[in-house]
């Protein structure tokens, strides 16, 4: 149970705690600097219980295979993939089509969520970015586990691409966020007026949305072992 746990040693802390991230199934043991790990892995034991409860929580593994379906903004998608040579992965309606190496669909099947995720979220930045009157020196994508957007002092934006598989709206409300940093680099009053101001609605339910369901956008394209799609 505590073979694969993480332990990593904080210059400030002052007690030993555990923590579970339910977007990568780890285990996070921090301990002071000077702490015993024998004696900190040996407490970690004793709350074995929760550590079961809190796998057992998990979202499902959903990796990007054929016949598995895939929400993109409001849409929901299914792969399907047919015998032939070419790599090409394109949409069709309801159904994302490709042939071509069936070892490869998984890592193709998630290039194309990245070029769609990154063509959805260029168009929403500049939306909110004219209506803010700011402007983004560029617009990235990622797959950070802690954070859905970040928004530099120079104005460069980067968001998760697994934006693309929440509803539109949150997606729309993540990049007003985002934008709205261009402005005020804080989370002040007048940060969370101006996200309301450019978004055109109060975003406080999509951003609800992210903290109750963000995790499992995280297994999407993994295995049931935790691996990646490719």
């Amino acid at each position: 149970m505590t073979e694969d746990i993480e332990i990593v040693r904080h210059p400030t802390a002052r007690r030993v705690k555990l923590a579970f991230d339910p977007a990568s199934g780890r285990i996070r043991l921090t301990i002071p600097k000077r702490a015993s790990a024998t004696k900190a892995l040996a407490w970690a034991a004793g709350h074995r219980e929760w550590i079961a409860a809190q796998r057992a929580n998990l979202p499902q593994a959903r990796p990007f295979a054929p016949g598995a379906i895939i929400p993109v903004a409001d849409d929901r998608l299914t792969i399907e993939w047919r015998e032939g040579a070419s790599r090409i992965v394109r949409r069709e309606g309801d159904r994302l089509l490709l042939s071509g190496a069936s070892a490869t669909v998984a890592r193709r099947v998630e290039g194309w969520l990245r070029r769609e995720a990154l063509r959805l979220l260029e168009a929403d930045t500049s939306l909110y970015a004219d209506r803010a009157g700011v402007r983004v020196a560029r617009v990235s994508i990622g797959d950070p586990r802690g954070r859905w957007g970040s928004c530099t002092s120079d104005g460069a934006i980067r968001y998760s691409w697994r934006l693309l598989l929440a509803p539109a709206a949150v997606r729309q409300a993540t990049a007003a966020h985002e934008v709205a940093h261009r402005i005020h680099m804080n989370h002040s009053p007048a940060f969370h007026a101006l996200v309301e101001a450019i978004y055109g609605e109060d975003p406080t339910p999509h951003r609800q949305w992210l903290r109750t369901n963000g995790a499992s956008l995280h297994w999407y394209g993994r295995s049931s072992t935790g691996g990646g799609g490719g």
